[in-house]
């Protein structure tokens, strides 16, 4: 098929898939990723919908902050305990300091991991939905992601908002996904869209905890964490 003016090929910016329902999107990881694309891939999102993605680690499920329906599909599609929280992936700094509070200690550490595959366990705002606190401790925490991924931050910027995100794990399985089409076969019954932006590294963000001046390390991961604690 070629356009109309140009002669050259013309390729739809998305096609739908084997699985009945689920739309697959290619996009290049390039540093600005296709604004045409990522509206399709937002509009999903806005719509309430699951949208399969790559970070700077691995494929992530996500959905739209206000959508209750996206985050029981997610922990549906994981069959996730309940006590496990999504996280929320933020386009920078200052979106994210709407929805968790950053002492000094951890906005230092934040300038110096962000964007980048960490994920930071800090105090919640009031804007954090409740169905993301975990009420079992005393703190109320959520996790906080900036990844170093240009499809990841175009889509967080382009909703307006932030995506809850996890980690496109599957049932009864440790590792997470790293290549779009094993997402497809592991969870194309259990998104809307499936975001084919190229292999992920396929290792988890460093998991960081930090309460006041204190620096916990939850989960070692990509992200290192020599001179972290030394903030």
């Amino acid at each position: 098929m070629v356009g109309p003016e140009s002669g050259a090929p013309y390729t739809v910016p998305w096609s739908r898939c084997d699985v009945p329902g689920l739309v697959r999107l290619d996009i290049e990881p390039h540093s600005t990723p296709s604004a045409r694309k990522i509206a399709r891939a937002v509009e999903v999102l806005h719509d309430g919908k699951v949208v399969a993605y790559p970070t700077d680690t691995v494929y992530a499920l996500g959905c739209a902050i206000e959508s209750r329906r996206g985050t029981e599909r997610i922990y549906r599609a994981k069959r996730m305990d309940e006590h496990k929280k999504l996280a929320l992936i933020c386009p920078d700094l200052s979106s994210a300091s709407m929805y968790a509070h950053f002492s000094r200690t951890a906005f230092r550490v934040a300038r110096r991991v962000f964007p980048g595959p960490y994920t930071l366990v800090l105090p919640a705002t009031r804007e954090v939905p409740r169905l993301l606190i975990d009420h079992s401790h005393r703190r109320r925490q959520v996790g906080i992601r900036v990844p170093d991924h240009p499809i990841a931050l175009a889509l967080a910027r382009a909703l307006g908002r932030p995506l809850l995100t996890s980690s496109a794990i599957p049932p009864g399985e440790e590792r997470a996904l790293a290549d779009p089409e094993d997402v497809e076969l592991h969870f194309g019954r259990h998104v809307d869209l499936v975001i084919h932006g190229g292999p992920t590294p396929g290792e988890p963000s460093t998991v960081l905890e930090i309460i006041d001046d204190e620096v916990a390390i939850l989960r070692a991961g990509l992200g290192p964490t020599e001179g972290i604690l030394d903030t």
